[in-house]
């Protein structure tokens, strides 16, 4: 069987061209950092009957995700360096709905996308109570769900404690993304993530469309303005226009072809 490792600021997947019996045991083995290829996850992709192509994401505990901002571009770069596709304006169909990449290459190979992420759903703020103490989130929905936490400073943000017990908080039956937002200045968001199924990754991009969609709904942040959303693996490109629709823009990589045995 034949992965490709790929990964979009540090948050990194392995992508497989077809369809797979048991996907997530398939994710739980080889994202595992020490026995397996080691990953965020593991993303599937197929031909669609209502799109280009489809995508299905696995995290590393096996859970299924609706969305990834980082693998869709990646998927982007996969399908078109791999000589799937010539089209730069891609349909790919997830469980979030339909997506819209926009590729930007060099040489002949994929070097960013922007991904039209649909409208965002920003609730109002709650205040949740954890062992921690009252945290006040805004929820929002890009096709999944994030609970987004603006703090004075996201260097010291508790992924590990309250990002962990708030994935699982009774106000989130099904589990959520968790964002802790620190704004910079109002063109600039700094953002750590704590991911739902995989734990603190590098950079998550529906996370950073989340974090944006918040910002310019609590007034920090305009909208139509390019804001820069610096995440530990690098920067993504994020406009929320006025009707609430999402455009994300960032890079994707390819890191290695990987073979595996099927056993």
């Amino acid at each position: 069987m034949r992965w490709t490792k790929m990964h979009g600021l540090g948050n990194d997947y392995l992508f497989y061209f077809g369809e797979l019996d048991h996907p997530e045991e398939w994710s739980r083995r080889l994202s595992d950092r020490h026995f397996g290829i080691g990953s965020d996850g593991i993303v599937t992709i197929s031909p669609s009957d209502a799109a280009d192509f489809k995508m299905r994401i696995f995290n590393a505990d096996g859970s299924e995700a609706l969305m990834c901002g980082n693998g869709i571009r990646c998927v982007g770069k996969y399908v078109y360096d791999k000589g799937y596709t010539r089209k730069r304006q891609l349909k790919i169909e997830t469980l979030s709905g339909e997506k819209t990449l926009s590729l930007q290459t060099r040489d002949g190979k994929v070097t960013e996308a922007t991904v039209s992420m649909g409208k965002a759903a920003v609730g109002a703020p709650v205040t949740l109570r954890t062992a921690y103490g009252e945290v006040p989130v805004t929820p929002v929905s890009v096709g999944n769900p994030h609970a987004v936490s603006f703090v004075a400073r996201a260097e010291d943000a508790p992924l590990d404690t309250l990002g962990k017990a708030l994935e699982r908080h009774p106000a989130f039956p099904g589990g959520v993304n968790v964002e802790f937002v620190q704004v910079k200045d109002p063109h600039t968001l700094r953002m750590r993530v704590w991911e739902r199924g995989s734990g603190v990754t590098l950079a998550c991009g529906t996370g950073a469309c989340a974090a944006a969609a918040a910002a310019v709904q609590a007034g920090f942040c305009a909208a139509g303005a390019e804001l820069a959303v610096v995440l530990d693996g690098g920067t993504l490109r994020v406009k929320v226009l006025a009707d609430h629709t999402v455009l994300m823009t960032g890079p994707a990589e390819t890191v290695c072809e990987c073979e595996v045995e099927e056993t």
